[in-house]
């Protein structure tokens, strides 16, 4: 039982980070509106999160090694409750930028660290399944927590919903701290030893998959409600039930990726998803006025979007031997490197007058560019095979 707790311990620690990285895209609106910016220049908040993480997965893994796990753990959701709470109060959209930032430099650290932690409070042949637990709560926040936080923050304030993942945080930290046992520092594990796995070519050109191929889903989500609402014609208050319902199609997406890339590789299936992600994203730009094709496209693009990022991962730690904990993390600083390439670019046709299903075609290009990617690995694959063959 206490290691079950414990695995829920980190499970709201990943609801919390979820729900925070997530309700931004039903939210924008309603920030642009509150701080007299327009709907890209808010989507530069989502990109300003993603750089937090792509600034703090490998910073904070490297000092890992100096603390034990559970400090470790609890120090992350500390920063990570403390920044979210400061956007409650925050002034300006200037200042958001900044703690938007802040609030993302604990995400890649604390996904790293507690999938390393799982594994080791797991009995023998049982480490996958404990670290499916942990990242449950990421898959639950597409479900439940994104949708509330999109419905509080357009019924009553985009603050509240920012006061409810700061409760969310200290939640987990309380959960952390009576749940999670005392876990010892591995005294021969050397997180700097670890950046070695970066001299060969294969893990650089997995972080450029997911940078480049996740950007594509970024690119149609984080301008998913002005879609929904000025394309399709939804009404403001059924976008919070169509966020869980794509929700849905996620958490679906999560588990037949896991089951394709066993069957198939990591790499073919990273390959197969990234094309079907281009033909998903033209689908939804082609039939976005019609409001039943487009919840139909919507819900399918979930589902093909989130199925690509079991296979990468796979395909990180199997390039990273030695050093799964920090490409763990390295793979968090990826994905939001496509969080922020995605809202960046899929912003720019907007601002230019192209319209809210612009991004999509932005999307299908940064996801044929991951599939090309996914090739080039294969072929890098076949190159060095050949070169000890």
């Amino acid at each position: 039982m206490n290691i079950q707790k414990s695995l829920i311990a980190l499970a709201i620690g990943g609801f919390g980070i979820g729900m925070t990285e997530f309700m931004m895209m039903g939210l924008l609106p309603d920030i642009a509106s509150d701080l007299s910016v327009s709907i890209p220049e808010a989507g530069y908040l989502i990109s300003s999160y993603a750089l937090g993480v792509v600034i703090g997965a490998p910073l904070l893994v490297l000092i890992a090694g100096n603390f034990p796990p559970k400090k470790l753990l609890i120090g992350l959701m500390v920063l990570f409750t403390v920044f979210n709470g400061l956007s409650i109060i925050v002034p300006s959209y200037n200042l958001f930028l900044v703690t938007r930032l802040l609030s993302g430099l604990p995400h890649g650290a604390f996904f790293g660290v507690g999938a390393v932690v799982a594994g080791k409070l797991a009995k023998q042949g049982k480490e996958a399944s404990a670290i499916a637990i942990m990242f449950s709560g990421l898959s639950f926040a597409n479900i439940v927590g994104i949708p509330l936080g999109t419905y509080v923050g357009q019924s009553i304030s985009w603050r509240y919903s920012f006061l409810i993942v700061a409760a969310i945080g200290l939640l987990a930290i309380l959960s952390l701290i009576f749940w999670m046992p005392k876990i010892e520092k591995n005294e021969g594990e050397k997180p700097k030893e670890g950046l070695k796995i970066f001299k060969h070519l294969e893990p650089w050109l997995v972080l450029l998959i997911t940078a480049v191929g996740t950007g594509g889903f970024f690119a149609w989500f984080s301008y998913i409600t002005p879609l929904l609402t000025d394309v399709s014609g939804f009404a403001k208050s059924n976008v919070t039930f169509i966020l869980m319902m794509v929700g849905v199609g996620m958490t679906i997406g999560n588990y037949i990726g896991g089951r394709l890339a066993d069957a198939i590789s990591p790499i073919k299936a990273g390959t197969i998803l990234l094309f079907t992600m281009v033909i998903c994203l033209f689908g939804i730009k082609l039939v976005a006025e019609n409001q039943m094709l487009s919840l139909v496209m919507n819900f399918i693009t979930g589902i093909v979007a989130f199925s690509v990022i079991a296979p990468i991962q796979m395909l990180m730690i199997k390039s990273a031997k030695g050093a799964e904990m920090l490409a763990s993390a390295s793979m968090q600083a990826g994905f939001n490197i496509g969080n922020a390439l995605g809202a960046f670019f899929g912003g720019i046709p907007i601002d230019n007058g192209f319209g809210y299903t612009s991004p999509e075609v932005v999307g299908a290009f940064m996801a044929f560019l991951g599939a090309l990617i996914c090739i080039s690995v294969m072929l890098n694959r076949k190159r060095v095979a050949r070169k000890y063959a």
